[in-house]
């Protein structure tokens, strides 16, 4: 499949089936995670793998968007461990740092996590509605180790459907210019 048929594939998935996912399945996807790139290529993601009934009831606890999809990422970032733009801070004069990239560089992997997983026939859907301290405190992630989103994965349910919203796209005009 080239990239733009794989792109237009993916779709945010609200109803999973039960199916487990195979582990040569969540291993292509997390090779794809390792590939992506991240600012100074610092990669400071943390992906945790959660599966199973206890760790899936703690999501379940933290978003009403789980879905029941049976393999759930954590994607995480250590933003230490991000790159902080600080050349901006000598041209505007401050001792601060203007930009992390720590967000970007988890939506970025979590991007590659998607388009893999829909390549090996997988559905899944982004997730940032979550209650972040009892994802924290239900994990006990390490200092430092901030959660950016979660991505629900799985087969998606036989009637599961994308939103109508999902074909709606503004004109390259709208979104494109030239200067």
């Amino acid at each position: 499949m080239d990239f733009l048929s794989l792109a237009q594939a993916r779709w945010s998935v609200r109803d999973y089936d039960s199916s487990e996912v195979e582990q040569e399945k969540i291993d292509r996807i997390l090779e794809a995670a390792r590939m992506a790139p991240t600012g100074a290529n610092r990669q400071p993601q943390r992906i945790y793998v959660l599966r199973g009934d206890r760790a899936l009831a703690k999501v379940r606890a933290a978003t009403r968007m789980a879905f029941n999809a049976p393999l759930v990422f954590m994607l995480c970032a250590e933003v230490g461990e991000a790159w902080h733009n600080r050349r901006e801070t000598v041209m505007r004069g401050t001792t601060e740092d203007v930009y992390n990239t720590a967000e970007m560089d988890v939506s970025i992997v979590c991007d590659h996590m998607q388009l893999a997983a829909t390549e090996v026939g997988l559905g899944t859907l982004w997730v940032r509605g979550y209650n972040t301290q009892v994802l924290l405190d239900a994990f006990d992630l390490p200092e430092g180790v901030v959660p950016i989103c979660l991505l629900d994965v799985g087969y998606p349910a036989a009637d599961a459907q994308p939103s109508a919203m999902h074909f709606e796209r503004k004109p390259l005009e709208q979104t494109v210019f030239e200067l």
